[in-house]
């Protein structure tokens, strides 16, 4: 009995509808959402300007690997000298690691000195599910287009040591590089890799 249940289970699992992911090479999904200061972003608005989401969870050995040596900070701040949008995202849920209230997450931009565009709590994890975000950091890049044409990695050395920044190929800086220049992307898609999405 336990077999047959067990196998009916199994046969549930592989039959139940999932989540599609964003497709590249298709156009971005939709989204509108409030920032941490009450602002109200739609994807949308943002026609016409290269797009990054950003999955964040502050508590995250690889988030840290990024933000506590100023790459991340450096990484938002000469993306946005170009123009380019960049949102930071936490899909973290209550009571979840890496959660933070609004109020939370002002303080914690302001003492990281966050230079992205906006930070945006998604406690529901509406975003994250709407682009299947696996993890901290899960990286997104959108061209003016509104198409999706980079998702994964932030780069191509998956460890949570601070010294491996340097030395890694960054691989949304060359994304964006690719972008801009008009070419495709030579990269678009790797695996992402970082701390799950606590939903």
């Amino acid at each position: 009995m336990r077999t047959l249940l067990s196998s009916l289970a199994a046969v549930i699992a592989m039959t139940a509808p999932a989540s599609a992911a964003p497709t590249i090479g298709q156009p971005a999904p939709a989204f509108t959402a409030t920032d941490a200061q009450g602002r109200v972003h739609r994807l949308a608005d943002f026609r016409g300007r290269t797009v990054v989401l950003e999955w964040h969870n502050p508590e995250c050995p690889f988030v840290k690997k990024f933000y506590d040596g100023g790459a991340m900070q450096k990484l938002q701040a000469d993306a946005r000298a170009k123009g380019i949008v960049w949102l930071t995202i936490n899909s973290g849920a209550p009571g979840k690691q890496g959660h933070m209230t609004a109020e939370q997450a002002l303080a914690y931009v302001k003492a990281q000195g966050l230079a992205s565009t906006a930070y945006i709590p998604d406690p529901t994890g509406a975003i994250g599910r709407l682009y299947d975000a696996r993890t901290t950091p899960h990286m997104f890049v959108i061209d003016p287009q509104g198409t999706l044409v980079y998702a994964g990695a932030i780069d191509d050395t998956p460890t949570a040591n601070p010294a491996d920044v340097a030395r890694a190929r960054n691989l949304v800086t060359a994304a964006l590089a690719d972008v801009a220049a008009g070419r495709p992307v030579a990269t678009p898609t790797s695996r992402p890799y970082g701390c799950s999405v606590k939903y």
